[in-house]
């Protein structure tokens, strides 16, 4: 019995081994993958800024010479004209310079009539031979002299009655006053900011954006509306970008022109909307990014073996969703979207086409 047990025992190995022997070792199957074909679309790009209007013309004013401010007749957003008397400054150093041109005018006009009369009175003792021709030229350079002084103090005082009216500070345009910087009793300094004028008229949409957002052209104009009722919508030119950097803020001030009868007022916060110019890249949904030596990255698909292998891209932008492709993957090229994450060098997948949206 128990030599018919071994025997059996035997037979099944035999049995089992020549089984496995038949079958072989097996293939691997391949991993399935989602793929996309690279295609240039055309892409519009825009976005929305947020800013305030301001004046097309603004002007910052200030007194010419400096004192004690005792009179204030304007407030913040009151509506002037060209001309109007905002502000004084105590005048009385002012009239005390002008008292001193005008005595200094008077004494120089008294000794060009004395210079005057001696002159004339050495020509009539010429022309007798009275005098000497020595005496005569002496009282001709008086006679210059004092005339000269004369002009000198005339322009003092001038300056004096100019100086003067420096003491009131008036409105150059009609405008609007949109910022005060002095009280009364306060002593400004000449050039010291004391009030800003809007003028009236055009008006603009100022923006403090990043560099990069106006790099490319714009494509023809944009829209302004009020923070407060989007319904209202205004169309607008870009009018001037800055040349220059903001070293506080990292942004560059860009002016949108606004037309003066957009019933938009002075100092209200806007949003400004814009559209690049139309350019075909390839764009890829965010999925197809993997890394490479530390760089953006996607995976290509041979289309002859199957087999994937993984290129370095260099991204323009990103947008909701997808990114845009720079160089690093040409048109027809396959790019895997779907399983990125266990895929190595080499390895043969199954896919099915289908074209990038």
């Amino acid at each position: 019995m128990r030599t018919i047990l071994v025997a059996t025992a035997i037979i099944c190995a035999i049995g089992l081994g020549s089984c496995s022997d038949e079958r072989g070792p097996t293939e691997p199957t391949p991993r399935q993958v989602g793929v996309v074909v690279a295609k240039p679309e055309p892409l519009v790009q825009g976005g929305a800024i947020t800013g305030e209007v301001r004046a097309r013309v603004q002007t910052d004013l200030s007194f010419r010479v400096s004192g004690k401010i005792i009179e204030r007749l304007v407030e913040v957003g009151q509506s002037v004209k060209a001309g109007q008397l905002l502000a004084r400054i105590d005048p009385e150093e002012q009239k005390a310079e002008l008292d001193v041109a005008a005595a200094n005018l008077q004494s120089a006009e008294a000794q060009q009539t004395q210079a005057q009369l001696a002159y004339d009175r050495q020509q009539s003792l010429f022309r007798t031979q009275v005098t000497t021709r020595a005496a005569l030229d002496q009282a001709q350079e008086a006679l210059l002299t004092a005339q000269a002084s004369t002009k000198s103090a005339q322009a003092l005082l001038e300056t004096a009655q100019d100086t003067l009216s420096y003491t009131e500070l008036k409105a150059d345009a009609d405008g609007v006053i949109t910022a005060r910087n002095a009280e009364v009793g306060q002593v400004a300094q000449a050039a010291q900011l004391v009030f800003t004028l809007a003028h009236d008229g055009d008006r603009d949409a100022v923006f403090e954006v990043v560099e990069s957002a106006f790099l490319r052209p714009i494509d023809g104009d944009g829209t302004v509306t009020l923070l407060s009722d989007p319904s209202q919508k205004i169309t607008a030119k870009v009018r001037e970008i800055s040349p220059t950097i903001d070293s506080s803020t990292g942004t560059i001030k860009v002016k949108v022109a606004i037309s003066s009868d957009a019933p938009i007022p002075l100092g209200a916060p806007v949003v400004g909307r814009f559209n690049y110019v139309s350019q075909n890249v390839i764009q890829l949904p965010w999925s197809a990014m993997t890394s490479k030596d530390g760089k953006p990255a996607v995976w290509i698909v041979d289309p002859a073996s199957s087999a994937v292998s993984a290129r370095a891209v260099d991204v323009a932008g990103y947008e909701t969703g997808s990114f845009i492709v720079k160089s690093g993957v040409s048109e027809g090229e396959v790019v895997v979207t779907d399983g990125t994450k266990f895929l190595r060098p080499g390895e043969i997948v199954s896919y099915v086409k289908e074209a990038s949206k």
